[in-house]
């Protein structure tokens, strides 16, 4: 299956310019403050945008790459804003991950593994990355149901693992905004040790 529309997108704009945004993900926002101060964020199959509304709205320029960008339409031509139209899968060097670096990469409901390389590269030196997708044992709720589309346990860390610092991550069941299984991690590209941390890199303040 090709381009960013996965049964894994949450409802949004893909039908029409017009229809209702989602919020942005919890997660997300919790997170979006480690990000660095006027970073910009690439919004990775952004969908409705509601991220990159998200960071907008925090002072962030912005990126959004999608196969399909009638989500984000009426974005097009905003200051700080720049939107990419591109297919993610079909095995091409995918434009803004293969030359550009970022303070902060966000990706939800979306799960391509073979970006996670390029995805990483792209991470500026303290940049954030924030995950969130569906993981196995979805399927007994409804779709994503294909193990393509479906995280294993652990493995957002292993993706993380020798190249990033987590600084949180989780694995589970939700009930809101529908009942699925869920995994989400946020990391940052410093493994620099910290001071008197006999080799582990300085923590981040995690945010309420």
């Amino acid at each position: 299956m090709s381009g960013s529309i996965h049964p894994l997108s949450t409802p949004s704009s893909a039908g029409s310019p017009h229809a209702a945004i989602s919020p942005p993900s919890p997660w997300v926002a919790r997170f979006a403050p480690l990000v660095r101060a006027g970073g910009p964020v690439l919004d990775l199959a952004c969908g409705s945008g509601r991220h990159l509304r998200l960071f907008q709205a925090r002072n962030h320029p912005v990126a959004g790459l999608d196969r399909d960008l009638r989500g984000v339409a009426d974005l097009s031509g905003t200051a700080g804003v720049e939107l990419v139209e591109a297919d993610l899968e079909n095995g091409s060097p995918v434009p803004l991950l293969r030359d550009r670096r970022f303070a902060a990469i966000v990706v939800t409901n979306y799960l391509h593994r073979p970006l996670f390389p390029a995805i990483l590269d792209a991470l500026e030196p303290g940049g954030l990355l924030l995950y969130e997708t569906f993981a196995l044992g979805n399927a007994r709720f409804g779709r994503p149901a294909s193990p393509a589309f479906l995280l294993r346990n652990g493995e957002l860390l292993e993706v993380a693992h020798g190249r990033l610092q987590v600084i949180a991550y989780e694995h589970g069941e939700v009930a809101s905004p529908k009942a699925a299984v869920v995994q989400r991690l946020c990391a940052v590209n410093d493994l620099e040790a910290g001071n008197g941390l006999d080799g582990d890199p300085e923590p981040r303040p995690l945010p309420t």
